[in-house]
């Protein structure tokens, strides 16, 4: 291995450090120059005289046709606010209808209830009747006949 670099031009001597140093300056010459504040400054006044132009050039007419359009403004805002309140009483109106469905059918499901425990009831009262009746039969038949001599003929005594 070589202490050569083969890249390097080999008529250029090594690195040698001077003993100088070297310093080198730009000089670069601006005029001075308001070019760009005029051309701003007239920029604005330019704009500023338009403004003022078209403020005063308008004309009433201008005028009455904005009044005019605002009137139209609101006219259509009035509108929309009156069919926002009809909508809104409209929905009340559903929403009382719903809730009055929603009534009779708890109502309905109620008497549906009743009429089942009133037919219950009629049942048991049947029932109960039945077996009143069939205890009074029963014991109607054990009792013994008069002793008086008069016959009793009773549904279930044999006819003669």
């Amino acid at each position: 291995m070589s202490q050569y670099d083969p890249d390097l031009d080999p008529t250029r001597q090594p690195n040698i450090p001077r003993s100088e140093p070297m310093y080198s300056e730009t000089i670069v010459v601006r005029r001075e120059s308001n070019t760009g504040w005029w051309v701003a400054g007239v920029l604005a006044a330019l704009v500023l005289v338009a403004a003022l132009w078209i403020l005063a050039s308008r004309e009433p007419g201008d005028l009455e046709a904005q009044a005019r359009l605002a009137e139209a403004q609101a006219a259509q805002a009035q509108a929309d606010a009156d069919s926002a309140l009809v909508q809104g009483q409209i929905q009340g109106q559903i929403a009382g209808a719903q809730q009055g469905v929603e009534m009779a059918r708890a109502d309905a499901a109620r008497a549906q209830a009743d009429a089942v425990r009133a037919s219950s009831e009629a049942r048991t009262a049947e029932a109960q009747a039945a077996a009143l009746q069939a205890a009074t039969t029963a014991t109607s038949s054990t009792e013994p006949a008069p002793t008086s001599g008069v016959a009793v003929i009773t549904s279930t005594s044999p006819q003669p």
